[in-house]
């Protein structure tokens, strides 16, 4: 699976050709899958930015691209379909949209949905994280990011790629995200961590890593 982790969406132009570059086709060619899920874990005060997100009408784009067709897969409903109705599904598909909201929520609902099993033969899908979307693709979040606490506690995520993710850098919404609270956190993390801000993507394909950035980011090496 390729992975496109952001911060803020695909908020530039420089995120979209990364985009465009690991679909191998254009957006307007392509199928994608919305999947609001960490939204929830947020709930009650995130109610109407769920529906704004798989609406496409926010401020950080990933809906509305232009793909030729937008599905929603909630996770929280897989454990009661059969999985010949979903899997099919994401395996045709050509991007997942992985939505912001709780980090671990959104974890915890990967691994009991079954999605994240799927993960590893998805050669050619790509995933496009926002936020908490691309956060949970670490080994571990960090305390920081710790909202909704899982069954066995701790801060670990699905450890598909090897550095941990501190988004939304500098964003005056986000007023516990200075530079400043992204040392700390790093000092804590046990990997390497990249404090990203939302003009920022890290692009994973074969293992590579690679810095898509319009805006700032640091990386904090261990």
């Amino acid at each position: 699976m390729k992975l496109l982790l952001t911060s803020g969406g695909v908020s530039n132009d420089s995120i979209r050709a990364a985009l465009v570059d690991m679909l191998g086709k254009p957006i307007a060619e392509s199928t994608a899958l919305c999947i609001p899920t960490a939204m929830y874990g947020m709930l009650p005060r995130t109610a109407v930015m769920t529906w704004r997100q798989i609406a496409g009408q926010t401020s950080t784009p990933m809906v509305e691209l232009g793909w030729k067709s937008v599905g929603m897969l909630e996770l929280t409903a897989l454990p009661s379909i059969d999985s010949e109705n979903w899997v099919p599904l994401v395996q045709e598909t050509d991007a997942l949209l992985v939505c912001g909201g709780d980090v671990l929520y959104l974890h915890h609902w990967m691994r009991k949905s079954g999605l994240a099993d799927l993960f590893p033969s998805l050669d050619k899908t790509v995933y496009v994280g926002l936020s908490a979307g691309s956060m949970v693709m670490a080994p571990h979040v960090g305390e920081e990011f710790v909202g909704w606490k899982p069954p066995a506690g701790g801060d670990g995520a699905l450890g598909m790629v090897g550095f941990s993710i501190f988004p939304h850098l500098d964003n005056a919404m986000s007023p516990e995200n200075t530079m400043a609270d992204a040392e700390r956190w790093a000092a804590r993390v046990p990997v390497p961590g990249y404090a990203v801000d939302d003009e920022t993507a890290i692009k994973v394909v074969d293992g590579v890593v690679e810095v898509v950035s319009e805006g700032h980011w640091k990386l904090f090496a261990r």
